[in-house]
């Protein structure tokens, strides 16, 4: 009788089947979880790719009048980048598209920056450039 309390106390007595079989019990209802745990669960899974706009676009415009500036600001207002090119326009023309796509710009949040000569580059908020080409662009024109 003293082996075996001295046996259980090691765990080498002749209840160790029954002890094996309580604690294979327990262990199973420990896995179970239930249902409502498992949906809470998923429902903090975040896709990866959800809020992020699959295709960005810059839209290149070389507008001849006026009326034109509706659809490079249309352009802004659907989320998408405008570069302009007023070569074929008259200084004063150009100057009202710019004034008129730098108000667009100011009310999204967006930048405008000049790129070349007579080459803007509208965005909306979520763009991001970096550099400024414009500085080449002085530093050329002090040149010549």
């Amino acid at each position: 009788m003293a082996f075996d309390k001295l046996g259980r106390f090691f765990g080498i007595s002749e209840d160790d089947e029954m002890n094996e079989v309580s604690y294979t019990e327990s262990e199973e209802q420990q896995e179970e979880i239930p249902q409502t745990q498992k949906n809470e669960r998923r429902a903090n899974v975040v896709s990866i790719n959800s809020g992020v706009s699959a295709t960005s676009k810059i839209v290149l415009y070389e507008p001849r009048v006026y009326s034109d500036a509706k659809e490079v600001a249309q352009n802004l207002l659907n989320n998408k980048a405008v570069i302009i090119n007023f070569a074929r326009m008259d200084d004063e023309q150009a100057r009202r598209i710019v004034d008129f796509i730098t108000g667009t710009v100011y009310a999204l949040n967006g930048e405008i920056q000049r790129v070349g000569d007579k080459i803007f580059l509208a965005t909306p908020p979520k763009f991001e450039t970096d550099g400024k080409i414009a500085e080449l662009v002085e530093k050329k024109d002090k040149m010549d």
